[in-house]
């Protein structure tokens, strides 16, 4: 989302810098009183830059060249490189599950829903449909690969924590 708008706060209380963060598609900049125009204008302007950077990689992220790119540099680090599949993208029809995988064939599908959430529990997803390509049950063999990665047990109590807000039934079958 584009910066559409410059919203400037003038306080009294800051001294010396300047902060932005965005709000929608409005930077909300906080500036001490007696900044002169030059210097704000300036501190606007690199602000504005670097937020604008940090959300045009935050958006190209949530490309499914982007999904495969990951998978490929998870695939190295907690896999050797070993595995092989066919394509890994983002889909809109899976609404209870967070990941599938046809081992099969070896097609891995992360719902789009993932877009909006930290990267690292997105990462937690890949891992879990990456190591479906080797176990494709929940065996303990399948789960020792799973905690190679470091937050596995994180993102799972935040996807449980989604899944319960949604009024998801903690009965149901086990799923990335």
């Amino acid at each position: 989302m584009p910066i559409q708008d410059v919203k400037v706060i003038r306080s009294t209380n800051r001294q010396k810098t300047v902060s932005a963060k965005l709000e929608g598609s409005t930077l909300v900049v906080r500036a001490p009183a007696r900044i002169s125009k030059r210097d704000l204008d300036a501190a606007i302007a690199s602000l504005r830059a670097r937020i604008e950077k940090r959300v045009d990689r935050a958006e190209d992220a949530r490309t499914d060249d982007a999904l495969e790119a990951r998978a490929r540099e998870l695939n190295q680090q907690l896999f050797g490189g070993r595995l092989q599949w066919q394509s890994v993208r983002y889909v809109s029809n899976q609404t209870t599950r967070w990941g599938s995988c046809t081992s099969l064939d070896g097609t891995i599908r992360l719902s789009d829903r993932l877009r909006g959430l930290p990267g690292w529990v997105r990462d937690y997803v890949l891992v879990h449909e990456l190591a479906h390509l080797e176990h494709p049950d929940h065996s303990a063999a399948f789960w020792a690969l799973c905690n190679r990665y470091p937050l596995t047990e994180r993102a799972r109590g935040y996807l449980m924590a989604l899944d319960h807000m949604q009024g998801r039934n903690e009965d149901e079958e086990e799923s990335a």
